[in-house]
């Protein structure tokens, strides 16, 4: 893979032409989407493909663009895609879950119309119904910042993307049936990046230049760690948030996050490892690519590098090391650091405790004891066109409720302007993984145990990540501090698929009742509707 230099240039050359209007530059996308085979791991499978790729074509974008996607559907199933980590400021109508959106049916096609708001940064894509995203339809976004921001590093010589995580050989519906069925997913059957198995991608590189890899974690159910043989990462972005530049041999990546590294091609030229294997399993799977020098006529050899597995305390303190510089720009001119958020007092503090329950003789996961059902009608539609029946603000508890697992459609109200204090807490054995639509936040801190007041001595209140997925250890707490300052229907969720679809998660309804465009978009005039808004009028401008 050639770095995008050109394609670069290209996306500055369109956002200066465009800079003359008043209006943000747009860039317009078609998308099919259809069922293909492929053969990840050396077996065919159905997969769903975008524009006839797996995985899907990357999305390459400037702060402010807007971004016009039209997707047509040519599955046999409802289709949805949603964007992980892209804000979509005052519009959770764009944000692609069940929870905002009708599905778009077989034959039909819908257009999200997406503004990148004051975002840079690396995320990801996918497909949010059912178990689609085991079969496809993920790929890439890479929001470069304008070209008068300055960037707290030099302009490398390319830019790669990766996208690793764990697969299954069963395709999309038999896993589905497992989880209905009430059983958890087995052990995946090996891990891919960019779609293919064992040294299935090449990296080209020129000696003595320094290239950036922008590196998410789209699998399934397992943390990755990452690594290069012979050469250091120096780490430069977090969804989104610059970062102190430290070095790592190797990086843990946990479901749903994204990293931004700089590798500079310092070795002696010849062929090398890029190496991904599973983090917290018993089993350690492992999978590469080859990252190449241009001048090599040496390949790969040696044993692949190898990474931590099982080990936890070294994950922490590596997360612990992840810090924003406070110096460098974000999407705005202005420093990151001057936003302070450690000298803002919560308004209150949301506890939200995982657990697997069992309801019903089947196997199900829960947040605060309620384990999440989908309704027949979207929460924001019910929201808009007033439609009772479909679920109720505080059906989803601000604290653990040490009961049994029952069955409900979670909504928690909040207010616009909160500032709230989010505690992760996890007495479960395994590594937990989440994620907020529509927000940043502040991973303020992680501990063992149980979280108390006195755990607040602990946090981070001056450089910590501003980020949008977090993950928390086993039988340990993970703290964070949030501004409410995006009204709308927000999905909260476990990164973990089977967990999310069996119920590990709740929409936040973050709420204004000033009616104004300038708090909240209206709903889109070519909105979908289904459930108990079939029949209604969306609006005629």
């Amino acid at each position: 893979m050639r770095p995008c230099i050109l394609l670069f240039s290209s996306l500055i050359l369109l956002h200066l032409s465009c800079s003359v209007n008043s209006e943000d530059p747009y860039r317009f996308f078609t998308w099919k989407v259809t069922y293909g085979d492929i053969y990840p791991l050396g077996v065919k499978q159905q997969g769903i493909l975008i524009n006839g790729q797996f995985p899907g074509p990357h999305i390459d974008a400037v702060t402010n663009d807007n971004l016009v996607i039209s997707v047509y559907n040519y599955l046999r199933e409802p289709f949805l895609i949603s964007w992980n980590g892209l804000q979509h400021r005052r519009n959770s109508w764009q944000d692609g879950v069940s929870g905002t959106n009708c599905p778009i049916p077989p034959g039909r096609n819908f257009t999200y119309n997406i503004q990148v708001k004051d975002q840079i940064g690396s995320f990801f894509y996918f497909p949010s119904l059912g178990m689609h995203k085991a079969a496809g339809a993920f790929g890439a976004i890479r929001i470069w910042s304008r070209p008068k921001i300055p960037v707290p590093f030099p302009p490398p010589a390319g830019d790669f993307y990766i996208l690793a995580g764990d697969w299954f050989k069963l395709d999309h519906h038999r896993l589905r049936r497992l989880l209905e069925n009430g059983h958890n997913l087995p052990f995946p059957d090996g891990l891919l990046i960019n779609g293919r198995g064992w040294n299935g991608n090449t990296f080209t590189v020129d000696q003595g230049k320094t290239y950036r890899f922008r590196i998410s974690n789209v699998g399934l159910t397992t943390s990755i760690n990452f690594r290069i043989q012979g050469h250091k990462m120096k780490l430069v972005e977090v969804e989104g948030s610059h970062t102190l530049q430290n070095t790592y041999s190797s990086l843990d990546i946990h479901l749903g996050q994204s990293y931004s590294v700089l590798v500079t091609a310092d070795q002696p030229p010849k062929d090398y490892y890029i190496a991904v294997s599973t983090r917290f399993t018993r089993r350690v799977l492992t999978t590469t690519s080859v990252l190449h020098y241009s001048n090599s006529h040496t390949g790969v050899s040696g044993p692949v590098p190898g990474g931590p597995t099982t080990d936890i305390v070294s994950s922490v303190f590596q997360a612990r090391s992840i810090r924003w510089n406070l110096t460098a720009s974000g999407p705005r001119p202005n420093p990151q650091g001057s936003y302070h958020y450690g000298m803002i007092i919560p308004t209150r503090t949301i506890m939200l405790a995982n657990s697997a329950p069992y309801i019903n003789g089947k196997q199900r996961f829960a947040v605060n004891s309620v384990s999440y059902v989908q309704p027949d009608t979207p929460l924001k539609l019910a929201d808009y066109f007033n439609i009772g029946g479909v679920y109720w603000v505080g059906s989803m508890p601000t604290n653990p409720t040490g009961g049994n697992g029952y069955l409900q459609t979670a909504v928690m109200g909040a207010n616009f302007h909160e500032f709230v204090e989010i505690v992760f807490q996890n007495w479960e054995d395994t590594v937990q993984s989440w994620h907020i639509d529509g927000y940043s936040f502040f991973v303020v801190g992680f501990g063992s145990g149980q979280w108390t007041v006195n755990s607040r001595g602990s946090y981070n209140l001056r450089d910590t990540v501003a980020r949008c997925t977090t993950q928390v250890y086993p039988r340990s707490w993970t703290a964070i501090y949030m501004p409410l300052d995006n009204v709308g229907m927000w999905n909260i969720r476990s990164e973990n698929w089977a967990r999310q679809y069996l119920g590990q998660q709740f929409y936040l309804r973050v709420y204004t009742p000033s009616g104004s465009w300038r708090d909240e978009y209206p709903v889109p005039k070519n909105a979908l509707l289904c459930g108990r808004a079939t029949g209604r009028r969306t609006r005629p401008f």
